[in-house]
């Protein structure tokens, strides 16, 4: 027994999706609006002429509606020829075209106050979603208020049926309608234009962002790597110039000098290593193995200094107080380490420094004062540009202080010396995350 081979399946075609027609649809109709009107005005001018042979009633007292029951008047199709036809122009002359089949509207109803059923309001209909859809709200519910009140009088005070009869009712309902869609396609396309805009503006402005962000973590690390590493290069160059002074008379403090200038350089290494090691992470960093630098290892940066040849006098609050944020305590280290080194470089001979820190419910006050007068003719003066491409030190300590909303106050003393001042608020100190979040909220 054979059994029968399977009919060969039919080819599936590919049916294109739904969406995908609609968006052909409104992008034909976005290039080709005359013609898109113009098919717009012939089937409305159908629905007039069909709405105007339509009876109300069938055959045999039948409740549904006979076509060709009505006879169709030469004044009828003249005027829906003439408000189809002015439909073509419903998007240059959105206000004018209302008008038009507005009149002509009342017209009709003036023309057949025998029988008013008036379906050449249709074409106002659709010329009043037109002026809805292309102007604003308190316009459209003007013009849409006046039209109804208009065609609805119209048709009350020349017909002969009762004021509330359907054909009155429904030229309130339908012109009522319309005014009501025409705004809420205005509203969706406002609101689409405007994502679409706020795309765009995003998209031209993410490479200026990408660009304005790689900048400032440049100079954010750049800040970093000076603050960490500077203090310990200018200790080692000191050192090394003594070193390299005392050798041949007193090597004993020649080999003291060195002992310094090994130290200090390990002490630069190891924080260069975890800074770099930092950067070097893809992924968020770890917790670091020792706490940041603050003021509760400020005697250890001091000591360094009196080392160094530089006597430090340290006058700190003899009342005790809460512990500081982390951001105000590292930020009042890296001052007073920077301005202890500038002293170190630039003050002279023989020069002494002064680190103040005061500090109230409000702020941290730290000041760092020297009598120095200067490395005179030989050296620049503290403050100044020790060499080509130098002086970043003040304007990272201005950074720093100014990302926590504080002030600084830099320059020479009436008594002489130099004095660098911070104030610090505590109420308001924010942490680098804080201040990412500041500015992209602003």
């Amino acid at each position: 027994m054979t059994l029968p081979s399977p009919s060969p399946c039919p080819a599936r075609r590919d049916t294109v999706p739904d969406a995908t027609r609609v968006a052909r649809l409104r992008q034909w109709h976005l290039t080709h609006p005359l013609t898109f009107d113009a098919a717009v005005a012939a089937v409305a001018f159908v629905a007039i002429v069909c709405g105007a042979t339509t009876g109300p009633h069938g055959v045999h007292g039948s409740h549904l509606p006979r076509f060709g029951g009505r006879e169709l008047t030469a004044a009828t199709v003249v005027l829906a020829v003439l408000a189809c036809g002015a439909l073509v122009l419903r998007r240059r002359l959105p206000r004018t075209v209302l008008a038009a089949t507005g009149v002509l509207t009342i017209v009709e109803l003036v023309l057949q106050s025998d029988d008013p059923r008036a379906p050449v309001a249709g074409a106002s209909v659709i010329a009043l979603f037109t002026v809805a859809s292309r102007t604003d709200r308190p316009t459209t519910w003007r013009i849409g208020a006046l039209t109804c009140v208009v065609l609805t009088a119209a048709a009350m005070f020349f017909g002969h049926r009762a004021w509330y009869a359907p054909e009155n009712l429904a030229i309130f309902a339908w012109t009522g309608m319309a005014a009501a869609a025409g705004d809420a396609v205005r509203s969706r396309r406002a609101y689409i234009d405007a994502i679409r805009e706020r795309a765009e503006r995003a998209e031209r402005t993410r490479e200026e962002e990408a660009r304005r962000r790689v900048a400032e973590e440049r100079l954010r690390i750049a800040r970093e790597l000076h603050d960490v590493v500077a203090h310990h290069i200018a200790l080692v160059n000191v050192q090394a110039g003594v070193a390299s002074h005392v050798m041949d008379n007193r090597p004993d403090q020649a080999k003291q000098a060195l002992a310094h200038v090994r130290e200090a350089s390990r002490s630069a290494l190891e924080e260069l290593r975890a800074t770099v090691g930092l950067l070097r992470q893809s992924d968020d960093p770890k917790a670091p193995t020792e706490p940041a630098p603050g003021l509760g290892v400020l005697d250890q940066l001091i000591e360094g200094f009196v080392r160094a040849g530089l006597p430090v006098a340290l006058e700190l609050p003899s009342e005790p107080r809460p512990a500081l944020p982390a951001s105000v305590d590292l930020t009042a280290y890296r001052v007073v380490q920077e301005a202890l080194t500038n002293v170190h470089k630039h003050a002279g001979d023989g020069a002494r420094a002064t680190v103040r820190i005061a500090r109230t419910d409000a702020a941290l006050t730290v000041a760092v004062l020297d009598d120095g007068r200067g490395a005179g003719p030989d050296g620049p003066a503290e403050g100044a540009v020790a060499e080509p491409g130098g002086g970043h030190g003040l304007i990272g300590m201005r950074e720093r202080v100014q990302a926590l909303r504080g002030t600084v106050v830099t320059g020479p003393r009436a008594a002489g010396g130099f004095q660098v001042r911070v104030t610090l608020p505590l109420g308001g100190a924010r942490t680098q995350e804080d201040d990412l979040r500041w500015e992209a909220a602003r």
